[in-house]
């Protein structure tokens, strides 16, 4: 199988590192990659979120299999464009991914399906988000309605702070607080059938203890032994397979991953928000505890023959994954620094998310730099095996969390 991977963070490089350990692919292909990803493919420069140069690339190079990785590409139509074309694709159309382009339009779905989510309002003006503020009372949480790469929600108890979020935004969401620990599932889709990834948990803030801003995630672990045991099949029942009835009801099959970000609050589990993508970081350390070779589980998706497939496996032990920013990150990373000490350990690897190859140096290129994935027979041997590679990674100004996975 010869498979071309779309994007240039770490959950890519994590796709591409689990596609390169399959025996099923014969030829691995990324556009536009990383310094690390270049490794374990061969690279193509185009701009990802343009549909006419995705569907070229994959023609020329006459691939089996396109992964979209991003959510921009999606929301951009890269997959209808591969799929009108007759290649196979893994991820949703354009109108399919609005459940992560557009809050409001995951509500609506929601609503309609009957999913268990927190009561919301969609405003576009100063007047109908002061209302809706009041309405909910703190912590305030306000949404950018639209693409925001996991940055564009802030949750406060400053109303002011809260009012100036959503007057920066064209149109927001303002719903009630959940309370209760935040987990992560991924549901493989192939439009009809889905199958669940086993939960993982990220840490959104920027520092320690969950305090600073919001970020695309600081670090994230797999598996959850604290969980309910039935919390996987009552998020497909009462969550995923109503959301993929109601998309298809209402002519968009969901064909892809989709992700479900939930708060286990005191009344179950209730939806914070849905992406049309892999996680990133949880990516990171679910790819490396799935057994079950990744290929053939993404191109069944493409075909619409997951109900065929063998359910995902997944390695016991544990994984827990560490990610290393660049200075004055969310804001305005700085980038171009070189950075050192990016081989393995015995338990331990790093997976590139910003950065790229200059002058044979590796340097900066990004936010959120490296993940480093640190694995063992149970949480805290991985936690540990993951700060041990952590603090040999030399990249001038980076922090990372101390906490994750404590």
């Amino acid at each position: 199988m010869r498979v071309l991977v779309i994007g240039s963070g770490g959950r890519e490089h994590a796709l591409c590192r689990s596609l390169k350990l399959d025996p099923q692919v014969t030829e691995l292909h990324c556009a536009p990659g990383n310094a690390g990803i270049e490794e374990v493919a061969t690279l193509h420069q185009i701009v990802p979120t343009d549909p006419g140069q995705v569907t070229e690339l994959a023609r020329r190079l006459g691939v089996d299999l396109v992964v979209v990785g991003p959510e921009a590409p999606l929301v951009a139509g890269v997959a209808d464009a591969v799929r009108e074309a007759g290649i196979p694709v893994f991820g949703p159309s354009r109108d399919a991914a609005m459940i992560e382009g557009s809050k409001a339009f995951a509500k609506e779905v929601m609503a309609a399906a009957n999913v268990p989510t927190a009561r919301a309002r969609t405003c576009v003006t100063e007047a109908e988000a002061a209302a809706a503020l009041d309405e909910f009372g703190a912590p305030y949480v306000v949404k950018d309605d639209g693409l925001a790469a996991g940055k564009g929600v802030v949750v406060t108890d400053d109303r002011e702070k809260a009012l100036a979020h959503a007057r920066a935004c064209e149109r927001v969401v303002i719903e009630e607080f959940l309370d209760g620990p935040e987990v992560s599932l991924f549901a493989l889709c192939d439009g009809r059938t889905a199958v669940p990834l086993q939960p993982a948990q990220d840490f959104k803030r920027a520092y320690d203890g969950g305090e600073g801003p919001n970020t695309g995630g600081m670090g994230a672990y797999t598996p959850l032994p604290w969980a309910p045991e039935d919390l996987t099949e009552r998020v497909m029942r009462e969550v995923v397979r109503p959301t993929m009835a109601e998309l298809s009801r209402r002519g968009l099959p969901y064909q892809g991953v989709l992700f479900v970000g939930l708060a286990l609050t005191a009344d179950g589990p209730k939806v914070i928000e849905f992406n049309a993508r892999f996680g990133d970081p949880e990516t990171q350390v679910l790819l490396d505890r799935l057994e079950t070779p990744l290929a053939g589980l993404l191109s069944a998706c493409a075909a619409g023959e997951l109900g065929d497939h063998p359910e995902p496996a997944f390695r016991p032990g544990s994984a827990v994954t560490v990610v290393i920013a660049a200075e004055n990150y969310p804001a305005a990373p700085v980038k171009g620094d070189v950075i050192k000490g990016l081989g393995a350990t015995e338990h331990a690897y790093v997976i590139h998310a910003g950065t790229k190859r200059v002058d044979g140096e590796v340097v900066s290129d990004g936010g959120r730099v490296l993940s480093v994935v640190g694995t063992g027979p149970d949480q805290e041997t991985a936690r540990r095996n993951a700060y041990d590679l952590v603090s040999r990674v030399e990249l001038r100004g980076s922090f990372h969390r101390t906490d994750i996975a404590r």
